[in-house]
């Protein structure tokens, strides 16, 4: 899949790039920076630390995968942010596409073991930029404040190698496992991933659906070192 399709330049249904509120937030970060390195470092620093990570903000609403919908959320999880640092880079001019696998958290909870039904989490999102000729893979899932709370290594982005979740946490416990790569989109599959969330975790997307899931910024993500 070459980066120089115009597809990874063009706003999507949910990639919307090219809306104002979009458009204005993105210049506004790379204003005065001159590489495309540059501008995809910022956005990725940008969309990793001013959305909160947090699981339990999850929808079955399609509208809210919308990048001008997440854009007015303090908080949010790795799809939404995915998709949102896709739509900013384009609108900045860098080809990008958002890409999704299935990873397992080797360190979930107990309690979100349980609500999810497994510690496997299905089409978790990430951003891939077309940067000097290849694709760099970068997730912006885990902002900074989230990963010195819980003792998780921090993804720091350089625009040369793929930043995506560690093997390992800071105590050298097994963390992330990278299970299944779904491949790159040019706009967000959101009906399919929606469907996969009730097809996988039927507990949780019920109680979605009855609005009772507690909204607690990321409380049962990690276990306690």
């Amino acid at each position: 899949m070459d980066g120089n399709d115009q597809a990874f330049l063009d706003p999507g249904y949910y990639i919307e790039s090219s809306a104002p509120a979009v458009v204005s937030l993105a210049q506004d970060t790379v204003c005065g920076l001159t590489t495309q390195k540059e501008k995809a470092i910022a956005l990725f620093d940008l969309v990793r630390d001013t959305i909160r990570y947090d699981p339990y903000t999850m929808s079955l609403d399609k509208k809210e995968y919308m990048a001008t919908a997440i854009l007015e959320r303090p908080s949010n999880w790795c799809v939404p942010k995915a998709i949102l640092i896709t739509t900013l880079a384009r609108a900045a001019g860098i080809p990008t596409a958002v890409g999704f696998a299935d990873v397992r958290n080797h360190l979930n909870t107990e309690k979100l073991r349980n609500l999810m039904g497994s510690d496997l989490f299905i089409y978790h999102g990430y951003a891939a930029f077309w940067l000097e000729e290849r694709w760099v893979k970068a997730t912006p899932a885990f902002n900074m404040e989230m990963c010195d709370r819980f003792g998780v290594r921090p993804l720091i982005f350089d625009g040369e190698n793929d930043a995506l979740f560690h093997q390992y946490n800071a105590n050298d416990d097994r963390h992330m496992e990278y299970i299944n790569d779904r491949g790159l989109f040019t706009d967000a599959p959101v009906e399919k991933i929606i469907a996969g969330m009730r097809s996988q975790y039927p507990k949780l997307t019920t109680a979605l659906e009855n609005d009772t899931l507690s909204n607690k910024i990321t409380d049962s993500l990690f276990q306690h070192n």
